[in-house]
């Protein structure tokens, strides 16, 4: 039995476990398959507030974790694969342990959303991915193409630089949606060009990424590209399968809060991406995650309050 149950290790988890911690409730984090998130894959955090310098972002998760460690924070480097939310206490279960809490925080996050065309999955870990961090070095002196027209397709594609000698960013529409100085930045990289008004419609290769099949949405023009990689940044799926049917959410798979993080069944809360499909930064998770913990905290002592009293370890 846990008063507390954190699912995810992201900055909204791990601000979380942090506060809960300090509260004294000794909350219990269930990491899923990496502590920090999308964070800990990005090279460098510049808009962190306390860090002037530029921070690695595996760094900045792992002392968000040590933080919360210092005041009691437990973590268990295990994932979540069954809960039940319908009786009280909840149920959670992983490949390790089953557990019972008396309040649970969901900040399991979200997942960049796949293209979905011919050669995207033949050719995954062989020139197509996800993460410029982790697979920027293998395309030195190459050249590589972007997909899509935010602020990730953006900071990983002047990552890139450091490593190609060319970077294509490609977008479906004619206007870019990334923070204008990202923009700005771009466009004065001499390695960075554009291509607007395009999707891809193929993948291609021969073992390896070759290039890829373009189509000009307003044309209808077609005609192949060549390229040694394709980084794909369109979007996230928010990481909620597990709780289909359990707590409300929107058509999009996010779930659905009130203004103090309550989801739909009491003493159950959502911090992070998992239902905020709008900022997206670092920043603001942590932020949600420090108000799902505070009514957290208010919903254990309510439980008390009406003779539930916390476990022993909690309250010493």
């Amino acid at each position: 039995m846990e008063n507390l149950i954190i699912l995810g290790a992201g900055p909204a988890g791990l601000t979380a476990a942090l506060y809960a911690a300090r509260a004294n409730l000794s909350p219990l984090v269930i990491t899923g398959n990496s502590v920090g998130g999308q964070i800990a894959t990005t090279d460098v955090v510049e808009n962190f507030p306390g860090f002037p310098e530029p921070i690695g972002g595996a760094e900045l998760a792992e002392r968000m974790k040590q933080q919360a460690e210092r005041f009691g924070a437990r973590f268990e480097f295990d994932e979540a694969i069954e809960v039940d939310f319908r009786r009280h206490p909840f149920r959670v279960r992983t490949y390790g342990e089953e557990y019972e809490a008396k309040a649970v925080i969901v900040a399991t996050g979200a997942t960049p959303r796949r293209l979905n065309v011919p050669g995207e999955q033949e050719f995954w870990g062989r020139g197509v991915s996800v993460c410029a961090t982790c697979d920027g070095f293998f395309f030195m002196d190459k050249e590589v193409v972007v997909v899509g027209g935010g602020d990730s397709a953006f900071q990983e594609g002047l990552f890139l630089t450091r490593y190609a000698r060319k970077v294509t960013i490609i977008h479906r529409r004619d206007q870019f949606r990334a923070q204008p100085i990202l923009q700005e930045r771009a466009r004065n990289n001499p390695k960075i060009a554009f291509l607007t008004n395009t999707i891809v419609t193929t993948i291609l290769g021969d073992g390896k990424v070759r290039g890829v099949r373009l189509r000009n949405v307003k044309t209808g023009e077609e005609w192949e590209f060549p390229t040694d990689g394709v980084f794909i940044f369109i979007g996230y799926e928010p990481n909620t399968t597990l709780f289909r049917g359990q707590l409300e959410m929107d058509e999009a798979g996010y779930i659905k809060v009130n203004e103090r993080l309550h989801t739909s069944v009491p003493g159950v809360f959502a911090a992070g991406e998992v239902h905020d499909r709008w900022f997206r930064q670092a920043i603001t998770s942590a932020g949600f995650g420090a108000m799902a913990a505070m009514e957290a905290e208010k919903f254990l002592a309510e439980l008390e309050h009406r003779g539930y009293p916390a476990l022993a370890s909690a309250a010493e």
